[in-house]
């Protein structure tokens, strides 16, 4: 028996009136609540102690518990032809209500309390930055009624194909509470990748606030009035060295422990899933998330490769949506292999198979050319026969990627004529035209002005008097050699391509950073603007800064230090027309 005023599968819903959330959620609020004043919860218990009155500690308990289950009688929800609203609060009433064309993703996400009770967090995404408490969620609901809910959320998105319920279907995907999705399997998470968790500084930023903790409490105190720090002499160096060692290795553990368990609870699972309109993301140890993204609204990706992940060959995934998180991550820390298979297939659904991408050449060409071999291609829809583009023969569905496999390893089932490759480069390793000596230059300049400065300071110190100890006069000759190398990497990580298309789209890819390197490809019709940009030495030594302004993503995306008389070419070349006139 179906519940009035939810879609139901065949029909399109009409979900008229105001609709209470799950029963269950009397179970799952007062819980999180009690949780979240656990500190005050243990004050009372204290005081309740002292006084000889331990009742009284109950008194907090039943209060937040009951305002916990109010809630359930306050909140309700109603989804008709043009919006969808939420009415919230227990003293001050408030109502949130988005028009449906605006909802641009639904994400579902259930923590170990939600999944035990069988229900999920609906939470639905305009695009616009809202404060906390501010967002439209749905907690909680019933799992088994969030596919049709979800569904119908998205319908104007295009078409939304329930989950496939053949087990031969070579990417059918397990339910995760009856709402997972189906789609082309574009890439998806390994255990092993865990080893790259400790490259990135999540691990930091886990164990850091920890640290000001104790120090905050005294910790350091504690410690430098201890009877051992007390007793330190200069017999005692070796000693001090030791424990400063053995101290430093133990918080890189912990850090590298931190950054593993934060990566295994957040990404445990992941599985990236394309079905021609929508992309799907599920990944989660404990909190399991699903991400529902609209590709319309698509605009490119970004390749992160920050410094320590790509001395070990790894990298990470972004897509570059508008209206979404600036750096929606659909890769986490990953063989660089697995990252590019990954791009390639996502940006597969915006060139047509057997297009030409032209090798770079030796030096700088100029921007404006026009490559006439890229066109539209959109991949089939998740269980449909793909097309062979040079000879029209339709077979079976796509095979499940191997995100760690390259292209010419990656095989169809036997018997099945796969889909042409694309010849030449994918954009994830095309190469890029450099920005040429003056380029260099700079780069060396700008890492010189650190190793002049502390040269100034150490020369001021020994004018007013202070004797430096000799060593310290071999600081300045270590950080030249560091800025060095810094800039000889920031260098080779400048560059930009362009690609022309006829009746697909332009891509403007460019790269830069040393330290934190990101290749960003950035479809053309997302560029809704430029800036040009000369500092004082950059017109001194003939280069320019362009940035391409878009709805999507970060907003602002940058070929630094281009000569400048490539710079306007650049500009006509990724968007014709929009020079204007001066």
């Amino acid at each position: 028996m179906s519940e009035p005023g939810l879609p139901q599968a065949g029909a399109p819903p009409a979900l008229d009136g105001w609709q209470r959330l799950d029963p269950r959620m009397l179970v799952v609020y007062p819980i999180t609540e009690i949780v979240k004043y656990i500190p005050v919860l243990l004050g009372t218990l204290i005081v309740g102690t002292t006084s000889g009155n331990p009742l009284w500690s109950l008194i907090p308990v039943v209060l937040i518990a009951g305002f916990g289950a109010a809630r359930f009688f306050t909140t309700s929800y109603r989804i008709d032809a043009d919006h969808v609203q939420l009415r919230t609060g227990i003293v001050q009433r408030r109502t949130l209500s988005v028009p449906r064309p605006r909802i641009r993703s639904v994400d579902v996400e259930a923590d170990l309390l939600h999944r035990i009770l069988g229900v999920a967090v609906l939470a639905i995404g305009t695009g616009n930055q809202t404060a906390k408490g501010e967002e439209f969620k749905l907690d909680a609901l019933d799992t088994s009624r969030i596919p049709a809910l979800r569904a119908e959320l998205l319908a104007h998105t295009g078409d939304h194909t329930p989950v496939p319920t053949d087990p031969g279907v070579a990417h059918h995907v397990p339910p995760f509470d009856a709402t997972a999705e189906s789609g082309v399997e574009i890439g998806h998470w390994r255990a092993a990748w865990v080893r790259y968790a400790p490259l990135s500084l999540t691990g930091l930023a886990i164990i850091a606030p920890i640290a000001g903790i104790g120090a905050q409490y005294g910790l350091i105190d504690v410690l430098s009035s201890s009877a051992p720090v007390e007793h330190i002499d200069e017999d005692s160096t070796p000693v001090v060295v030791i424990v400063i060692a053995g101290l430093t290795l133990l918080s890189l553990a912990l850090v590298s422990l931190a950054a593993c368990g934060q990566y295994l609870a957040t990404w445990f699972g992941l599985r990236v899933l394309d079905n021609g309109t929508t992309l799907h993301l599920r990944h989660g140890l404990f909190t399991t998330r699903q991400i529902t993204l609209d590709l319309a609204r698509f605009r490119g990706a970004t390749l992160s490769e920050p410094l320590l992940l790509r001395a070990a060959r790894a990298a990470q995934l972004e897509m570059i949506m508008t209206g979404e998180n600036p750096r929606q991550k659909i890769l986490p820390q990953a063989p660089r292999t697995a990252v590019e298979r990954t791009l390639d297939e996502l940006l597969r659904t915006r060139r047509r198979p057997g297009a030409t991408i032209p090798a770079a050449p030796a030096t700088a060409p100029d921007t404006t050319a026009v490559d006439d071999t890229h066109a539209t291609w959109r991949r089939p829809a998740a269980g449909s026969a793909p097309i062979d583009a040079p000879t029209g023969h339709t077979g079976p569905a796509d095979a499940p990627v191997d995100p760690t496999a390259p292209p010419s390893l990656i095989k169809a089932p036997t018997g099945t004529p796969a889909p042409p490759p694309i010849s030449g480069s994918a954009l994830s390793t095309i190469e890029l035209h450099r920005h040429g000596p003056a380029a260099r230059r700079r780069c060396y300049t700008k890492a010189a002005w650190p190793v002049g400065i502390l040269v100034a300071a150490m020369v001021v110190l020994v004018w007013a008097g202070v004797d430096l100890p000799g060593w310290t006069w071999t600081s300045p000759v270590t950080l030249a050699v560091v800025m060095a190398l810094l800039a000889e990497d920031r260098y080779r990580g400048l560059g930009h391509r362009v690609l022309p298309g006829t009746t697909g789209p332009t891509w403007l890819i460019t790269r830069r950073g040393s330290l934190d390197r990101n290749r960003d490809c950035l479809e053309a019709p997302g560029i809704i603007g430029w800036t040009v940009r000369q500092t004082f030495w950059q017109r001194r030594s003939g280069l320019a800064s362009v940035v391409a302004a878009t709805a999507a993503g970060k907003k602002a995306y940058l070929v630094d230090d281009i000569p400048h008389d490539q710079a306007l070419a650049l500009i006509e070349a990724v968007t014709p027309g929009r020079l204007g006139h001066r």
